[in-house]
């Protein structure tokens, strides 16, 4: 094995040694072709003398390497050292990072999804699996070293609390805080010597590697472009703060000349083979075959890393994107335009703050490919225009009296130079304290006392009366504090014993502390699972629609795609009004039934009267709330390929949103449903899930399934893994018998509502090459309500016993290789079973095409 840092630190009592340990990591850094700047020498003083250090250099200064450092002296003195990030992408690319550095047997991650090598002296974590360790073991917790990323997320109003606790309650541990934008830090400076003891080290006195330059730009925007590709500065990118801003002025450029024949050349040499899906897929690549990329958390991953690649290779002149950019996208940035200082925060339109003004431009100018970055802020689109006109007029002042000036739309938030003036010159501001009582919290810590750790009732106190909060909060939290014990109280999972104290009046006092364990399968990022386990008991295994109620019971514990959901919500209030005025309501009547209109929610009364009996036993559920969708059931039941439920919700903005969802119920599907309550219908279910996911875009599961199982992952570089085609649609059988089995229960619910024109355009043809058109569906399947009223298309119409698969065909001479005879009998209201549709799969037809191909033989009675 190749030799790593690992293997080339000081043992024994050398360990121990600053200046043995300082040596050590320079000459190391030295063979990689590192030099260190002056702040990072600094860093790595303090850090091997034991101090803490709070790291606020400007991005692209080599805090990363820093990182690195502490957890060399961390690994060589024997000390477990823990590396902690905002979200899980960060967390997954740093755990691979550092075993490149520090070889796999040295580096475990834990996310709550997977958890590798967790015993590792070296663990990449969310930050909340830290404070959740932290809360449970206090200043006992094995933790002798903390690196913190992007600790600006203190002041996060939502996980704060995730960077203050390890704070609070590791007092043993050495920290590096690490931020470009961190403000004035010398509350936490006072607070973490008052705390630890250890002295604490300032580096913030680093020069920029590569300066920055500023400008306010009044021209616009796709002439301000023209010029910065024109004269060498780019890559631009364009920031704006809502994704479907970023995909409109990436579409507004495409008749701006921004990239010359040889590089659209390049960038068609590079996608080569490149597989753009339909929708969203083919405007990218329209997009970027024009010089022009797009790049936002919506997007699926594969589009992303396309254009992070073409970026990387000089290839694209101009991306547009979101303000996200400096999560997850790592590219070579010349120059930053930010075409608004006004975001919305979920709550109001406001200006942005300094912190993340400064946070978007130091993305600009990366060392080792700029000698300079530069900022550009665009004026408000009403100023520019006012400009243009006034240059049209000239100096004829007859022209300029009759220009009739735009304002600033209504109800907008403006801004100017003078806001632009202001942020640039700003220093960010100080973090705010962001601490936060839950159920989640305050278990852990009650767990400490059952572990010997401590009293619990003391450690609660602690943390409630000396956390970095004002005290008019304090006091909020203790109340809150004791409205979450008088509920576990009340739950039976808390008790109140005496126990003996000697410094207590009578030698006694009473303390608070679990009557059980919690459940070994509790934890703050899967806090719902458990319920869902539980859940399960509710279903019967040999109801038809049992796989698809399982389903459903997993999708009520999952994130909600709030985009996803919005649009389903959408599309059933306007199917619903059409209905209405179909029957003639009147506005009013249409308006008040609207509100009882949303996206489905499948077994919702169930398993929200479930889920209030399950809380009062399990009150640490008490913080978090069901969420009863269906996603996965729908694109099941209407046997929807990827590219087909994005076109029917128009969510070719959102891709990745919907892919992260569905692959977040393969997880659940996998992890959470025992064996025992697997059906067959169910296996087929996630099978044909987790293939979905793949075919659409491999990364995500790859990924899990690489972290789940290291010993998998070799050495080979997997760069080009989206261009390569995917694996042969008929390669498991049993998703492709899932397959098979939605293309024709579609024609099934086509022929329910007696859709003859759908039918029609699903392109079929008979055995003799003869097209079904709408006319000739209409003819074989109407003779099928003579006798029946309807044509049943619920879970009984999808069971097994309906749906017969023979591989061969049906000819008595033999059966035809490499088919398959498939027959759907319809559900009729008598259950006679005495109609039927007829169909040959043509196995080689269907690798070729990535989806099912067959030939529909016939459609009548048996």
């Amino acid at each position: 094995m190749p030799e790593t840092l690992a293997d080339r630190l000081p043992t024994g009592d050398a360990a121990q040694d600053p200046d043995a340990l300082y040596e050590a990591f320079t000459t190391w850094a030295g063979e990689q072709g590192l030099t260190l700047y002056p702040h990072q020498e600094e860093a790595l003083l303090e850090l091997v003398t034991g101090s803490h250090v709070i790291l606020s250099t400007p991005t692209g200064s080599g805090k990363s390497l820093a990182g690195v450092a502490a957890h060399a002296v961390a690994l060589a003195q024997g000390r477990r050292s823990y590396y902690t990030a905002p979200i899980k992408a960060l967390v997954s690319e740093k755990f691979f990072a550092l075993v490149e550095i520090f070889g796999s047997a040295n580096v475990g991650m834990m996310t709550g999804d997977s958890a590798v090598n967790a015993s590792a002296p070296i663990v990449c974590c969310t930050a909340e699996i830290l404070a959740n360790q932290a809360l449970r073991d206090g200043p006992d917790a094995d933790v002798g070293l903390v690196v913190m990323d992007e600790f600006h997320y203190y002041a996060d109003p939502q996980r704060g609390w995730a960077w203050q606790v390890p704070l609070l309650e590791l007092t043993r541990t050495q920290f590096l805080l690490m931020s470009a934008t961190l403000g004035d830090v010398s509350f936490f400076v006072d607070d973490l010597a008052r705390r630890t003891g250890r002295d604490v080290s300032v580096v913030a006195n680093a020069e920029r590697p590569v300066p920055l330059t500023f400008s306010y730009s009044v021209e616009p925007l796709h002439e301000l472009l023209d010029e910065l590709v024109r004269t060498q500065r780019a890559p631009v990118y364009v920031v704006h703060f809502t994704q479907k801003e970023a995909v409109e002025r990436a579409q507004s450029l495409l008749s701006t000349p921004l990239a010359n024949r040889e590089k659209r050349d390049a960038i068609a040499a590079e996608l080569g083979g490149f597989r753009f899906g339909p929708g969203f897929g083919t405007t990218l690549s329209r997009l970027l075959r024009h010089g022009v990329g797009v790049h936002h958390a919506g997007m699926l991953p594969k589009y992303r890393r396309v254009v992070e690649r073409l970026t990387q290779k000089g290839l694209l002149p101009v991306v547009c994107g979101t303000d996200t950019l400096g999560v997850g996208i790592n590219v070579p940035i010349r120059t930053v335009v930010l075409t608004s200082l006004v975001k919305y925060d979920g709550v109001r339109m406001r200006h942005l703050s300094a912190r993340e003004f400064h946070q978007i431009a130091g993305r600009a100018g990366r060392a080792g490919y700029d000698t300079v970055g530069e900022v550009v802020v665009q004026a408000p689109e009403h100023v520019i225009e006012n400009r243009k006109a006034l240059a049209k007029a000239g100096d004829d002042p007859r022209k300029q009296k009759k220009i009739v000036r735009k304002q600033a739309p209504a109800g907008h938030v403006n801004w100017t130079d003078k806001t632009f003036e202001r942020l640039r010159d700003a220093p960010p501001e100080p973090l705010t304290s962001s601490f936060a009582v839950s159920h989640a919290m305050v278990l852990h810590v009650l767990q400490r006392g059952r572990d010997g750790l401590g009293d619990p009732v003391a450690v609660m106190t602690h943390l409630l009366t000396d956390n970095h909060e004002p005290e008019g909060a304090r006091a909020r939290h203790v109340r809150r504090a004791v409205d979450v014990y008088r509920s576990l109280r009340a739950a039976g999972v808390v008790e109140r014993p005496w126990v003996d104290d000697p410094t207590a009046p009578h030698g006694r006092r009473r303390t608070v502390r679990l009557v059980a364990d919690l459940a070994p399968t509790f934890a703050l990022d899967q806090a719902l699972s458990p319920f869902a386990y539980a859940a399960l008991d509710l279903l019967d295994p040999e109801d038809p629609g049992y796989a698809h109620d399982v389903v459903s019971v997993i999708e009520a514990t999952l994130d909600d795609p709030r985009q996803v959901l919005a649009a389903q919500e959408n599309k059933a209030r306007g199917e619903a009004v059409a209905a209405m005025k179909a029957e003639g309501l009147d506005y009013d009547e249409r308006m008040a039934l609207l509100e009882d209109v949303t996206y489905p929610r499948p077994l919702a009364e169930l398993l929200e009267a479930a889920f209030t009996t399950y809380r009062r036993t399990n009150p640490w559920v008490a913080d978090l709330a069901l969420s009863p969708k269906s996603v996965v059931r729908e694109m099941h039941e209407r046997a929807a390929t990827f590219a087909e439920y994005v076109q029917l919700y128009s969510l070719d903005r959102t891709e990745g949103v919907l892919l992260r969802y569905l692959a977040d119920a393969y997880r659940a599907l996998r992890r959470t449903v025992p064996e025992d309550r697997r059906t067959e219908e169910l296996e087929e279910l996630i099978a044909w899930l987790g293939d979905l996911v793949r075919r659409t875009d491999s990364s995500l599961l790859d990924e899990w399934e690489r972290l789940a199982n290291p010993e998998l992952e070799d050495d080979a570089a997997v760069e080009d893994a989206d261009d390569a085609p995917p694996p042969p649609v008929t390669t498991d059988p049993r998703v492709f018998r899932a397959l098979v089995r939605g293309a024709l229960f579609r024609r099934v619910e086509l022929a329910a509502r007696e859709a003859w024109g759908a039918l029609a355009a699903l392109g079929d043809r008979d055995a003799e090459g003869d097209a079904w058109d709408a006319d000739r569906w209409a003819d074989a399947v109407e003779p099928y309500f003579d006798d029946h009223d309807e044509i049943g298309t619920g879970p009984a119409a999808r069971g097994p016993a309906l749906f017969q698969v023979t591989p061969g065909s049906h000819d008595p001479h033999g059966p035809a290789a490499g088919t398959w005879f498939v027959r759907q009998v319809l559900d009729d209201p008598a259950g006679d079973h005495d109609w039927r549709i007829d169909a040959l799969v043509d196995l080689a037809a269907s690798d070729e095409a990535g989806e099912v191909r067959l030939t529909v033989l016939e459609v009548g009675p048996l």
